[in-house]
C-alpha cells in the first residue's frame, strides 16, 4: 500500500513489499550470494539457506532483496498515485528493513507552480544587421587563406610560416618517455602547437637534417612527471612545405564550387549574402534569448535544485559528446584545464538554471495562450525533417525520441512566434 506525504511540488510516496514478495525476493538473493561462499561440510554454493543465514546472518541478504523489488514498490507507487508526473528521476531511500518485508520513500518532483505576471509589451529591439565592405574583404582573405596550397620546398632553410614534416622522440635523463614519439608528423613553424621553444629551434634547418635541441616543459604540463622537467628531442625533419597564396582565377572559382560564382564581384555578392544571413540568424536568436531573460524577471517559481541538476548532467553530456568529435575524452579535458567535475558542474549552474527557467516559463505560457499542435502538423514536420536529413521516418523518430517530443518543439516554436509578436 502507498502512503503520499506532500509537500508543495515535492511528494513522499511510501510503499511496503511484504509477504510472498519478499520471502521471493529473500531466496533471490541467498541464490545469488550462496554462490560465493565457501562453508565447512559443503561445496562451494551449495550451503543450505539456514546454514547460510546462521553463518552470515539473515541480513546479510537484505540490499540484494531490496533490489530486487525495488522497481516493483515504484510502479504501484506511481499507479496508486496517477496524479503524479515526475519532472526527474525519483530519489530512493529505504525507511525500514527486516525479515518481514522492506518499507521504501520514494521523493517525487512534480512540476512547480510558475506565476508570469507579465510577458507581453515588454518592447525588446532586435538588432539591426549591416554587412560592411571591411567584413567581405576579411571573409575574401579568410577564404584565399583555407584554399591556401602546401607546396614542396625543394632548396632553403625552414623559416616561420612553413610547414615541416618531422620525425622526433624526447627524452628525459637519457630515456624515452610515453607520447614523446612522432613520425612524419606535420607542424607548422609558428603555430606554438608545441612546448614553449620547440619550433623556434628548428627554424634554419634543412630537408634531411638531424638535430637534438632542449626544451622545459611549462610547470603546469598535465603530465606530472614530465611538468617543470628539461628534456631533450631528437629531431629529423623530412621535408618542408610552403604556403603558396591563391589568386582570384579561374581554377580558384572553380574549387569553390559556387554556383553562378566565376567572378571577385559574384563572389563578394555571394559573401555578402552569406554573411548578412549568419548575422541574421545571430541577431534572431540573441533577440529570442534577450525576449526570454526580459520575461523570466517577471516570472515567480521555485525551482526544484534537482531540476537544475538534471539540466546540468544533461549539458555536461552534450559538452562530452562534442568533446569527443575532436578525440578528447572528459578526463582528458580535466587533465588539460587542471578542473575537477565538481567545478564543470559548478560552472554551468547559473545557465542551467536559466535553461530550466525559460522552459518550464514557456511551458507556463504555452497553457496560457492555449498552444496547439494538431497531428497534421506533427506529420508534416516529420516528413520535413526526414528529408532534410536524409532518414527514415524510424530513424529519425529514434533520433528525435518521439512523436512527442516533436510536437513539443513545435508548441515551443510556435509561443516563440506569439511572444515575438507580442513584444514588438
Amino acid at each position: 500500500m502507498a502512503k503520499e506525504k506532500k509537500s508543495s511540488n515535492r511528494h513522499e510516496i511510501t510503499v511496503k513489499i511484504e509477504g510472498k514478495d519478499w520471502e521471493n525476493a529473500l531466496e533471490k538473493s541467498f541464490q545469488k550470494n550462496v554462490k560465493n561462499v565457501t562453508v565447512d561440510g559443503f561445496r562451494k554454493g551449495k550451503c543450505p539457506r539456514n546454514i547460510f543465514e546462521k553463518k552470515y546472518g539473515k541480513e546479510s541478504l537484505y540490499m540484494d532483496a531490496a533490489e530486487l523489488v525495488v522497481e516493483k514498490a515504484y510502479n504501484q507507487g506511481v499507479e496508486e498515485n496517477k496524479e503524479l508526473i515526475p519532472v526527474t528521476q525519483p530519489s530512493v531511500n529505504i525507511k525500514s528493513i527486516d525479515d518481514k518485508g522492506v518499507e521504501f520513500v520514494f521523493t517525487i518532483i512534480t512540476q512547480p507552480e510558475v506565476t508570469i505576471q507579465k510577458y507581453k509589451g515588454l518592447k525588446v529591439a532586435k538588432d539591426k544587421v549591416e554587412v560592411t565592405k571591411e567584413e567581405v574583404a576579411q571573409e575574401l582573405s579568410h577564404l584565399l587563406e583555407q584554399y591556401t596550397e602546401l607546396v614542396v620546398k625543394e632548396d632553403g632553410k625552414l623559416e616561420e610560416g612553413n610547414v615541416a614534416i618531422i620525425d622526433f622522440e624526447g627524452f628525459l635523463e637519457g630515456k624515452a618517455f610515453d607520447g614523446g614519439k612522432g613520425e612524419n608528423y606535420s607542424l607548422e613553424i609558428g603555430s606554438h602547437t608545441f612546448i614553449p621553444g620547440f619550433e623556434e629551434q628548428l627554424v634554419g634547418m634543412k630537408t634531411g637534417e638531424e638535430k637534438e635541441i632542449q626544451v622545459t616543459f611549462p610547470e603546469n604540463y598535465q603530465a606530472k612527471d614530465l611538468a617543470g622537467k628539461l628534456v631533450t628531442f631528437r629531431v629529423k625533419v623530412n621535408e618542408i612545405k610552403e604556403k603558396e597564396e591563391r589568386t582570384l582565377d579561374s581554377d580558384f572559382f572553380a574549387d569553390l564550387g559556387m554556383e553562378g560564382v566565376d567572378s571577385k564581384e559574384t563572389l563578394e555578392k555571394e559573401l555578402k549574402k552569406n554573411l548578412k544571413a549568419q548575422k541574421e540568424m545571430e541577431a534572431e536568436n540573441k533577440y529570442i534569448d534577450q525576449l526570454l531573460s526580459e520575461i523570466c524577471k517577471h516570472v515567480e517559481v521555485d525551482i526544484p535544485e534537482e531540476m537544475v541538476d538534471d539540466q546540468i548532467h544533461l549539458m555536461i553530456h552534450r559538452f562530452e559528446d562534442q568533446l569527443k568529435m575532436q578525440g578528447i575524452s572528459l578526463d582528458m579535458y580535466y587533465q588539460f584545464t587542471n578542473t575537477t567535475h565538481e567545478d564543470l558542474h559548478q560552472q554551468l549552474e547559473k545557465e542551467a538554471y536559466q535553461h530550466v527557467l525559460e522552459r518550464l516559463t514557456l511551458e507556463e505560457i504555452i497553457k496560457l495562450e492555449n498552444v496547439t499542435v494538431s497531428e497534421q502538423e506533427v506529420e508534416e514536420e516529420i516528413q520535413s525533417l526526414s528529408e532534410k536529413y536524409g532518414m527514415k521516418e524510424e530513424e529519425l523518430l529514434k533520433n528525435f525520441g518521439s512523436k512527442d517530443m516533436i510536437k513539443y518543439d513545435l508548441k515551443f516554436r510556435k509561443v516563440i512566434e506569439i511572444l515575438k509578436e507580442a513584444n514588438k
